[in-house]
């Protein structure tokens, strides 16, 4: 038997995806543990002045839980903070590909689909597998994402197509570069750049147009995806990164989603957000999730 790597994750997750090309489409999630960003400027008065920062995640006692689905949504901050902070490692999983993989079909289990296959006998439809985070483009999200699939290819039980949620900031290995290339199955990139007029992340550190080029130069399909308020400088700032990604090389499709981690955060820009954004030509995505279960975890 092989003696596999453990890799850290914090959930694995039935749901539908509510952001972008795939919406409404029910996929299968694995949130793997690890990021480079923090993102601390979402939700707060001014993204751009981290001394005006309140991080609820910071305060949170870490011991009144014993798991991740029992987090709260914070309204400022990460809305994923407990996919990267060490506070919280205590509560992740920390399994082999192989395990993993069962993981997945287990959490596809249902009365129609009682075998958890990715092609659901009921409606012949192929449901889809998400990688994301934390980032799941790290090194370690790469080299477990290949394992996962290997496990699933000996089942016999691929998905059609599989999506990296990704802030698009990570260099690929040859060696998963080269399988992207070489598997017939979709590998579909979902990047969403993080503004720091949005995310408080500094524009060196978060925009890096040459790494997703190389994307793009592993397969054809993805997206660009920007949260974005109603203020000028927000949209200044995203028409001058959108420009950034242009001038590279990646002509995927820009999505705009309104900020805000809950449903009442988003619906106070939400109309003039998408009015703003196919003004421009831009599509405009709902966040659906966040309104059918309030971006809860595990949703």
């Amino acid at each position: 038997m092989v003696d596999e790597k453990k890799y850290y994750y914090s959930e694995i997750f039935h749901s539908i995806q509510g952001e972008g090309h795939y919406t409404g489409v029910p996929t299968a999630w694995i949130r793997f543990f690890l990021c480079n960003l923090q993102c601390s400027g979402f939700g707060q008065k001014d993204p751009t002045d981290p001394s005006t920062y309140e991080l609820p995640f910071e305060d949170f006692d870490v011991d009144s839980v014993k798991k991740v689905e029992d987090l709260p949504v914070w309204e400022k901050g990460c809305d994923s903070s407990y996919t990267w902070a060490k506070k919280f490692k205590k509560l992740m999983g920390y399994e082999t590909p192989t395990v993993l993989a069962s993981k997945i079909v287990d959490i596809l289990k249902t009365d129609t689909n009682q075998n958890g296959l990715f092609l659901h006998p009921n409606s012949r439809q192929h449901q889809h597998l998400c990688f994301t985070g934390g980032e799941p483009l790290m090194i370690t999200g790469q080299a477990a994402s290949m394992g996962i699939y290997r496990s699933l290819e000996k089942r016999a039980n691929l998905p059609s197509s599989m999506t990296f949620e990704t802030n698009g900031t990570q260099k690929l290995t040859e060696l998963f570069k080269q399988w992207v290339k070489d598997i017939p199955e979709e590998i579909f990139f979902s990047v969403s750049p993080k503004l720091f007029t949005v995310s408080g992340e500094k524009t060196a550190k978060a925009i890096k147009p040459e790494n997703v080029k190389e994307y793009a130069d592993c397969s054809d399909r993805g997206q660009l995806k920007f949260v974005v308020g109603a203020s000028r400088r927000e949209w200044e700032e995203l028409e001058n990164t959108v420009r950034k990604f242009r001038e590279a090389g990646v002509d995927w499709p820009v999505w705009i989603m309104p900020t805000g981690a809950r449903e009442e955060e988003q619906t106070a820009t939400a109309g003039k957000v998408a009015e703003e954004a196919f003004k421009r030509g831009y599509n405009v995505a709902a966040r659906v999730h966040v309104y059918l279960f309030g971006n809860a975890i595990g949703t």
